[in-house]
Parts: structure tokens; sequence; C-alpha cells
């Protein structure tokens, strides 16, 4: 139960960075999405999501390594 748990927390953020690519993506081809009126709006939109979810999965493997003992010394506390 515990894989799992950590499974869905570290995939919900995933998809929320993939979604942040897919909205800067559509930005570059010029394809608008329905919640955002500007194109500059829906990249910052999508560079903030994108951010956030690799940021936060990122820290997620780093917390899991360092309880491990599994990461270089300039990373322990």
């Amino acid at each position: 139960m515990k894989r799992i748990i950590a499974l869905i927390i570290v995939v919900i953020p995933g998809a929320l960075a993939a979604f942040g690519i897919k909205l800067m993506r559509d930005m570059t081809f010029g394809i608008y999405q329905s919640p955002f009126p500007y194109l500059w709006l829906q990249f910052l939109v999508g560079l903030l999501l994108f951010v956030g979810g690799l940021g936060f999965v990122a820290g997620f493997i780093l917390h899991r390594d360092r309880k491990r003992s599994k990461v270089q010394n300039r990373f322990k506390r």
C-alpha cells in the first residue's frame, strides 16, 4: 500500500509537468487552450507547472535517497 501511495505522489506532479510541457509546446505553435486568453499567459502557466512538477519529483527522489544514504557527500546534510 505504501508503494502505491508513493507512486501516486510521484505520478500526479509528473502529469502536471507533462501538461506544462504541452501548454508551452502549444504556445510555440500558436494553439490557444480554452482557459487562457493570451499565448504568453499560457506559456507562463505551462512553465510554472513544469518547474513545479519537476522540482517536486526531484525533491521526492532526493529525500528518498538521503534516507537510504545513497547520495554523494555534497548532498548530505
